[in-house]
């Protein structure tokens, strides 16, 4: 099985919100790849996975590390660098990448304002720059736009292989994500992602109202509810 992966990662000005959208040909892709620390960062750590390295790029971060120089100690730390596709979007939109010469396949990264797209095993080298140039360029909320950026990379002609999960993480002020949708060994993981999405964004601000002051909250919609 060829396991290909494209990402995007990015921060809102309007909000202060860090997001990023994963997808990959191998299962459970956002769980290894997606990685977000409150009011610090959100990090990407792809191809061949070390999941560790995206939290010690936020740990730095936290500790008051620039992004460059985060991506650079965490690099600096392993000794299979060479094997791993990292990037990191910090507070203002700022973003570091790294790409180890080992990295399978036709990959290639691209920055843009305060995001960041990445990806290895490639149909073409032009793919970030489209996720890129989508995030920039497309209205509507935060996650729309993430989402709307993943789905031009697979336009761009992503796939080298069959995508096969999917993953989007959205976090701002509070300690917990405001989304985290995740579509696992599926034919259709974008579309399902998205589906998922169109159903949930409506409801966010209700979750986190309900989460903060139960007394505010809107009606549950559960059977029962009055």
């Amino acid at each position: 099985m060829v396991l290909m992966t494209l990402s995007i990662a990015a921060w809102d000005h309007a909000t202060g919100q860090f997001g990023a959208a994963i997808s990959s040909s191998s299962i459970s892709v956002a769980s290894r790849c997606l990685h977000w620390r409150p009011g610090t960062g959100i990090a990407l750590s792809q191809n061949i996975t070390d999941p560790g390295l995206g939290q010690h790029m936020l740990s730095l971060l936290a500790e008051g590390v620039s992004v460059d120089d985060a991506v650079k100690a965490t690099v600096k730390s392993t000794p299979h660098a060479q094997y791993r596709q990292l990037a990191l979007v910090g507070e203002g939109g700022r973003s570091g990448l790294f790409t180890g010469d080992l990295v399978l396949g036709c990959f290639s990264s691209a920055q843009g304002k305060h995001c960041v797209a990445t990806g290895n095993l490639l149909d073409n080298e032009g793919v970030p720059t489209a996720m890129i140039n989508s995030f920039e360029n497309s209205s509507g909320s935060f996650g729309q736009r993430i989402l709307d950026a993943l789905k031009a990379g697979v336009d761009a002609g992503g796939e080298a292989g069959p995508l096969r999960s999917a993953g989007l993480l959205i976090g701002g002020e509070l300690s917990w994500p405001l989304v985290e949708l995740r579509i696992d060994w599926d034919d259709d993981p974008i579309g399902k992602m998205i589906a998922g999405w169109v159903v949930y964004e409506p409801q966010i601000d209700a979750y986190v109202t309900r989460a903060l002051d139960p007394s505010r909250a809107p009606a549950y919609g559960v059977p029962g509810d009055s």
